[in-house]
């Protein structure tokens, strides 16, 4: 049996845990990183990267496939394409393998050790790890718990056969004629309307009123107007049931009664639970907040030298969370001076259209007492989109009516993913409505809409 000391242990290379080590080397800490998987995590192996690769895919595909059979309005003719999925998904891979291969090679140059395997913890400051040679003790005076999170599982339709997981969803070879989401939040919109692109009848079913209920409704009026028009059925107030007797058809019960909805693959896509349970995790001494482990501003858990990141401690569930927890975390280890005290942590919906969110809603903001101007402007009246031929969405800005400073800023659109640095850094920077409208923005892009948004908040906007 092999022993290691150090004085930082990390358990997990997801996003916040590679990035906890990567920054605790580069600042001289002796450090050791534990990961059963590859590096990377979910999101770089199983989901926010390959997911973006499918979507790309089939957004290239979509395009090419609707210029066949005639004339369009460019004047651009192609034959009629075809898909080959697994020829996709080798390229989905290659991606993947690049970029772990990438986060292996950081960990290394900035002396990280990695240990291969499954970790089990002793007691707070040991764990045991599985590995290929046999187990592994490691022991550290600080340990930084960064286990991620799991597929949440329906107890009427558990994972295997024609029921699958995002992850499944994402390996698959062949285009499924029928495919059913279950769950209308932005996993399943996300890879739902991937799907649709890419030849599959597609059905969403969701337990609320409406698709993406965290995003406020004129958010998601584009989205769900787009998914319609690309022949997506909704079911909204409907519950799945569970399988038919014959396993070939989800049963569903909404505002019509109870049906059966023919399938192909089902996929479940309700939400994602933290890995807070298992590898001696239950037997150490955390405070928790349901199933996630409580933390302080520092990340801190309520047991001494033990610090907890990312998807176990909560939501928000995002890799860009995560990885500022962990650098920030590696900073305190380190003897500095750090807390965290971000004003957003901007969320995207990578849909059709696009949703990007920092800051407070409108609905938000005067719920917690504030008085504001609204600016929106719509990209119907913006050239770049008119060239794009993708004119559907807007941008809002969202700010205090007695000093301009701005609280929010949204948009929905094609591509608006790219403007979130500049939302989250206006809110972090305490930006007001006059610090936007007085930035020259680049003309033709669609980032000039954030700066008619905040003129147009401000009273008068040039281009409507």
């Amino acid at each position: 049996m092999k022993e290691i000391s150090c004085k930082l242990l990390v358990i997990g290379a997801g996003p916040g845990g590679y990035a906890c080590a990567i920054r605790a080397g580069q600042l001289g800490i002796d450090t050791v990183i534990v990961e059963a998987a590859k590096p990377g995590g979910t999101c770089l192996t199983i989901g926010c990267i390959p997911s973006k690769a499918l979507i790309h895919a089939a957004e290239v595909f979509d395009a090419t496939r609707q210029m066949a059979g005639g004339r369009n309005a460019m004047g651009i003719q192609v034959d009629q394409p075809s898909i080959d999925l697994a020829g996709t998904m080798i390229w989905k891979d290659g991606i993947v393998g690049r970029l772990t291969s990438g986060v292996s090679g950081l960990l290394q140059k900035a002396r990280v050790k990695i240990v291969s395997g499954r970790a089990r913890f002793r007691d707070g400051k040991t764990v045991e790890v599985e590995t290929e040679t046999g187990q592994q003790i490691v022991r550290a005076e600080t340990v930084v718990i960064a286990t991620g999170s799991d597929p949440v599982e329906l107890p009427a339709l558990p994972f295997g056969g024609r029921v699958i997981s995002s992850t499944e969803a994402l390996s698959l070879r062949q285009v499924p004629n029928r495919l059913i989401v279950v769950g209308g939040g932005y996993i399943g919109l996300e890879l739902g309307t991937a799907f649709a692109k890419l030849g599959s009848d597609v059905t969403v079913v969701e337990a609320t009123a409406r698709v993406l209920p965290i995003y406020d409704a004129d958010l998601v009026k584009p989205v769900t107007r787009r998914l319609t028009e690309r022949g997506i059925r909704l079911f909204t107030n409907t519950k799945a049931i569970g399988l038919s007797k014959t396993g070939d058809a989800l049963i569903v019960e909404g505002p019509d009664g109870r049906q059966e909805l023919p399938a192909d693959h089902i996929l479940v896509a309700v939400g994602r639970r933290p890995r807070s349970v298992g590898s001696g995790l239950e037997d150490l001494d955390l405070d928790r907040s349901g199933p996630f482990l409580r933390i302080d501003d520092r990340c801190r858990t309520s047991m001494r030298g033990v610090y907890a990141i990312g998807d176990v401690t909560g939501e928000p569930m995002l890799a860009h969370r995560a990885i500022a927890q962990g650098e920030m975390v590696a900073e305190i280890v380190a003897g500095k001076k750090r807390a965290w005290d971000k004003r957003s942590i901007p969320s995207i919906c990578f849909t059709d259209p696009e949703i990007v969110s920092a800051g407070l809603s409108p609905i938000e903001a005067r719920a917690q007492g504030y008085e504001v101007k609204v600016g929106q402007f719509p990209f119907i009246a913006n050239g770049r989109a008119m060239t794009m031929q993708d004119e559907d969405g807007f941008v809002r800005v969202v700010a205090r009516a007695d000093t301009n400073l701005v609280l929010g800023l949204q948009a929905v659109g094609s591509g608006v993913s790219e403007l979130s640095a500049a939302f989250s850094l206006a809110i972090e920077m305490g930006t007001r409505l006059e610090d936007i409208a007085g930035t020259i923005h680049v003309h033709p892009t669609r980032s000039e809409a954030l700066q008619e948004a905040a003129l147009k908040a401000m009273g008068h906007a040039l281009h409507i």
